[in-house]
């Protein structure tokens, strides 16, 4: 089975940055789409953004475009989330997820495997 750990997390002021890592075991990280998700307390989880297998394909929540850039390094089978101008409203734990289909990701449907979750929190 593939095992997510996601790292970077912490407490950050308004309009800073935080870059957010989810590490991949296995030697075929390349074939699964990855995404990150975000729930903050009292609220669903929702989705964030979406990377394919190769890279290629990116998709983002509106209210994080502009500001948050998802990455991969198949080689390091890493997958990141750049989370730049944060708000507080950005507050919630975020989860890094992969599964061999893309659109399940971009969907949030059935989506294969999770990480633990690394708590993101943005003072005001």
């Amino acid at each position: 089975q593939v095992q997510l750990v996601e790292s970077g997390g912490g407490l950050v002021q308004a309009g800073g940055s935080l870059r957010l890592s989810c590490a991949a075991s296995g030697r075929t990280f390349s074939s699964y789409s990855m995404g990150w998700f975000r729930q903050a307390y009292g609220k669903e989880r929702e989705f964030v953004a979406a990377i394919s297998g190769s890279g290629g394909s990116t998709w983002y929540v509106d209210s994080v475009k502009g500001r948050f850039t998802i990455s991969r390094d198949n080689a390091k089978n890493t997958m990141y989330l750049q989370m730049n101008s944060l708000k507080p409203e950005d507050t919630a734990v975020y989860s890094c997820a992969a599964d061999p289909r893309y659109w399940r990701v971009v969907g949030n449907n059935n989506i294969e495997y999770w990480g633990q979750g690394t708590q993101v929190t943005v003072s005001s």
